[in-house]
């Protein structure tokens, strides 16, 4: 009895370890998608799908043209941020006065062209890096390589933003409009400027986050469905615009799906998260820390 409780106590802390690594890409993905509402007041439904692109980018920089993984991530975060600013120029920026629902159809509609740009394009195979990466063994207990330098990676990414939103000019205006945007106008600020900043900024953080999942996931045109909802809801659940909400909200889910895995499938894990968050909804309606305007 004593030798199952001790495999158990090790399953159990395994499983703890790995909902902390796989929180960390989630907040980095929350951080993108709230850091947009925030200061444009959007929610990009087709955030994933930049992921998505991103993905498919890697996959070809590394395995077509022989790139090295280490200089194709910083190409990828760039065309990312660039494609992230021209869907805030395009689509976003004449639809800033129209109703909210508009924007979401807006988004909603890039979201199924850019997955039916990649089918035509990339055609429904699932697709794989092909960089096999160690695993980490500790005491009985194994680790993802991949996961542990995602979750460092999305660390040193999530401080490299919260250095320039704090220490720059450019960032204090962010924060500053995503507080009032109406006076920040009035004081003479470029609010276009600032917001398509920011549009670029958020798909950076989407690159990033791209450059780190195609070492765990493969790439195929619907890859975005497994972690764009998630995304989603860790934003509601945090407080849309909430970054310390959202950070804690992404921890939370990854607790919840990486135990949920430890006691049946990977996939009752989301569907406890899911059902955590319909509860949450009906205790905390307006999120976790829901941000006061």
């Amino acid at each position: 009895m004593q030798a199952f409780l001790d495999i158990f106590d090790i399953y159990l802390l395994e499983a703890v370890i790995n909902g902390i690594l796989l929180g960390g890409v989630l907040a980095l993905l929350a951080l993108g998608l709230n850091l947009i509402f925030g200061v444009i007041d959007v929610t990009w439904i087709c955030y994933a799908e930049l992921v998505m692109i991103g993905m498919y980018a890697m996959y070809f920089l590394v395995q077509y043209y022989g790139i090295s993984y280490f200089v194709a991530a910083p190409l990828t975060i760039l065309l990312v941020a660039v494609l992230g600013a021209a869907l805030h120029y395009l689509v976003i920026a004449p639809l800033l006065t129209a109703p909210p629902i508009n924007q979401l159809l807006a988004t909603g509609g890039v979201l199924f062209v850019l997955q039916s740009f990649a089918t035509v394009a990339f055609g429904i195979d699932f697709r794989n890096l092909g960089i096999r990466l160690p695993v980490l063994a500790f005491d009985d207990m194994n680790f993802s390589y991949a996961r542990l330098l995602s979750f460092l990676a999305a660390l040193v990414g999530m401080v490299a933003v919260y250095l320039f939103m704090t220490r720059t000019f450019t960032g204090t205006a962010i924060r500053a409009i995503s507080q009032d945007r109406q006076i920040m106008a009035l004081m003479g600020v470029d609010t276009k400027r600032i917001y398509l900043i920011t549009s670029a900024i958020g798909g950076g953080l989407a690159g990033l986050a791209a450059c780190l999942l195609v070492l765990q996931y493969d790439v195929h045109p619907f890859v975005g469905l497994s972690f764009g909802p998630i995304t989603f809801l860790i934003c509601v659940l945090g407080g849309l615009g909430n970054f310390i909400g959202g950070f804690i909200a992404a921890f939370v889910f990854a607790e919840i799906i990486s135990l949920g895995g430890l006691f049946s499938d990977l996939e009752w894990g989301y569907v406890l998260a899911f059902a955590f968050f319909i509860v949450m909804m009906f205790i905390r309606p307006a999120g976790l820390l829901a941000r006061r305007r």
